[in-house]
């Protein structure tokens, strides 16, 4: 409402609109009209606001300092003076002289609170320049005699989807591990030209390669379209390379799933694995690099699930009784980048008794934000909300995590040579725990018999129970109402007869 009270302006769909107070509004939509006096729609193309930085940031300083005081997940902010802690940084705001600073400023203020998931991000940053970088899903080495790149190994991924799979493993491409890339859209490759160089800006785009496979006489050319990102692929490559290794060290016992956060898109790939993975005798669960997120009471649950018995039909295989119940013993393993919802996860694992955790103390941070509210530039504060306490440990998970029950360290020379010491660590405890607890496999005792029981002879008039036998024979039937055949002193007769 305006100052004079009769001016009315409003939002609708992203757009303002003035109009007189009292009055019905014109019919239209916003920008079906067009700005103008008549329609009331605001041309906010043309509206230019000025901006004093320095002004700015001292509002959003006291914005974000404000919004701890109210929003923080106990009164009293943990006891930290938090009026001190104001007085104490807001000169700093009149030294900040460009917007990274000022970001600077923020994360050092919230810091002041000690806790986890007290964040910034966004603001109003110029743009400069951006490429994005492009990627064929290869691994690659330098052959110095052919004077290009071999491919040394390809990222399969998800084959179905383009995104996530390498572009070069497409139909009708035929590039192979060993085949040797001479160069990319026309530009030779060399020791000093990289792959990765003659990507940049390419992502997205279709690229030309020039390829050379042993023993053929000439190179051929192939046109593929650069991925933006290679991560989905990787990932799935990486996922599927430790099922393997656990099946097969195993013998196939062993299943295996990956959550990477506790997010939908975990809570997608939880059960991406869990599905196909459950029924073996036994399930390593493995949390590492876990983002976090807020569905980690989902997956308990369905990991508690204890299997009590089995739903038998004609037709089909045994069902077990709950549904999607684990068959046998569960390991969990996590490492120091579990964190979030991935620390209550692990924690929550250990006290519910559902199996040992393998791997490195987690992250220790399970103080959790919603990230209700923006600053004047756009820029995102969170204040922590809620704090996790645990039975045994009570508030101490914030800030220093969930031991595991064993601890197993990956070093960098483990990754160097492609293994993984938690994860054979979590197999072998998976198999010990399976000497002591086999699973629970369908073992039914005898079927039910339901036929009409069988009624003890009795006696002729004569009183003599064989004749009384005699005669039931005679007529071919049995006290449970069997038809039987005669007996076999008799002589057998023809229908005819």
């Amino acid at each position: 409402m305006g100052r004079d009270s009769r001016t009315l302006l409003y939002r609708s769909a992203g757009s303002l609109r003035v109009l007189k107070a009292g009055e019905k509004a014109p019919e239209g939509r916003p920008g079906a009209d067009g700005p103008g006096r008549e329609s009331g729609w605001i041309d906010l193309g043309r509206v230019k606001v000025s901006v004093a930085p320095a002004a700015e940031w001292r509002q959003m300083f006291q914005e974000a300092w404000r919004l701890q005081r109210e929003h923080f997940w106990v009164e009293d902010l943990s006891g930290v003076d938090w009026d001190e802690v104001h007085a104490r940084y807001l000169p700093l705001v009149d030294r900040v002289t460009t917007r990274s600073e000022f970001s600077d400023l923020l994360w050092e203020l919230q810091g002041e609170l000690g806790t986890s998931h007290a964040y910034e991000s966004g603001g109003e940053y110029r743009w400069g320049p951006h490429y994005e970088q492009g990627f064929l899903g290869a691994d690659w080495e330098y052959d110095a005699d052919s004077g290009g790149y071999r491919v040394a190994s390809l990222v399969r991924g998800d084959p179905w989807q383009p995104d996530a799979t390498s572009p070069l493993l497409g139909p009708g491409v035929d590039v192979r591990p060993g085949d040797l890339v001479l160069a990319i859209n026309g530009q030779r490759l060399s020791a000093s030209m990289t792959p990765g160089e003659r990507l940049v800006d390419q992502a997205g785009n279709e690229v030309a390669l020039v390829v050379r496979r042993e023993g053929e006489a000439e190179p051929r050319a192939v046109t593929v379209r650069a991925l933006l990102d290679e991560t989905p692929a990787r990932y799935r490559d990486w996922v599927e390379g430790r099922r393997r290794l656990v099946h097969e060290t195993s013998g196939g016992r062993v299943g295996y799933l990956h959550v990477p956060d506790m997010m939908p898109g975990g809570f997608a790939e939880f059960h991406r694995g869990f599905m196909v993975e459950y029924d073996r005798d036994a399930l390593v669960v493995d949390v590492r690099s876990n983002r976090g997120g807020h569905v980690s009471g989902l997956l308990l649950e369905k990991l508690a699930r204890r299997r009590v018995g089995y739903s038998f039909a004609r037709w089909g295989a045994p069902r077990p009784y709950p549904n999607e119940s684990p068959a046998g013993p569960l390991v969990a393993v996590a490492d120091e980048a579990a964190g979030s919802d991935g620390d209550i996860f692990s924690h929550a694992f250990k006290l519910l008794g559902l199996g040992p955790l393998i791997g490195k103390r987690t992250w220790g941070g399970v103080i959790g934000i919603r990230s209700h509210h923006s600053l004047a530039d756009g820029t995102v504060t969170t204040q922590p909300e809620f704090s996790f306490f645990f039975d045994d440990v009570g508030w101490r998970v914030e800030n220093y995590g969930t031991d595991p029950d064993i601890e197993v360290d990956n070093t960098p020379q483990d990754y160097r040579d492609g293994r993984d010491p938690q994860l054979e660590r979590a197999v072998e405890v998976a198999l010990d725990l399976l000497e002591r607890r086999p699973p629970h496999r369908p073992r039914p005792t005898d079927r039910p018999r339901l036929a009409r029981p069988r009624l003890a002879p009795q006696a002729s008039r004569d009183g003599t129970a064989a004749e009384a036998e005699t005669e039931r024979r005679q007529a071919g039937v049995l006290a449970s109402g069997t038809m039987v055949p005669p007996d076999a002193s008799e002589p057998a007769r023809s229908s005819g007869q």
